[in-house]
């Protein structure tokens, strides 16, 4: 599994995997770090020949910010195993800078729920609802 920063192109492939439109993902790759772990590439089909016709296996992504002295992971989304590849990005901005990581997870996302926990995340109560939706809240010191 490759790990590489997310770029336009991969809107729609981010906006199915969290199922929000790709405008606003869009506006996420724009506006926040976006990483991305795509599976090896494939060739779009029989025909492609190019470089410009390969597509990329997505099997997830994550964004981040910085505020407050704290790195935010804003969105995780995919597989358990590209989730728990994908923390480790925020995690190693958060021990260069010396800051510590938060991060809110719907409470029935398994995937991410499991990638917190094997990232060494710990579990800080509830967080607030999104579209209804309760959420888990973690947080991580790598200097700790």
């Amino acid at each position: 599994m490759e790990v590489r920063d997310a770029v336009e192109a991969d809107a729609d492939a981010l906006s199915a995997i969290a199922d929000v439109p790709a405008d606003v993902i869009r506006n996420l790759i724009h506006d926040r770090t976006v990483r991305v772990a795509q599976r090896e590439a494939t060739a779009a089909g029989p025909n492609a020949d190019t470089a410009e016709e390969e597509t990329r296996d997505v099997a997830g992504f994550v964004s981040f910010d910085v505020r407050n002295g704290t790195v935010h992971v804003t969105q995780l989304a995919g597989t358990t195993a590209a989730c728990e590849r994908l923390l480790g990005e925020p995690v190693r901005f958060a021990t260069t800078e010396g800051m510590t990581v938060e991060l809110l997870a719907i409470e029935d996302d398994e995937a991410v729920l499991e990638a917190a926990e094997a990232a060494g995340f710990r579990r800080e109560g509830t967080g607030p609802a999104f579209d209804g939706k309760s959420t888990v809240r973690y947080r991580l010191d790598p200097a700790s």
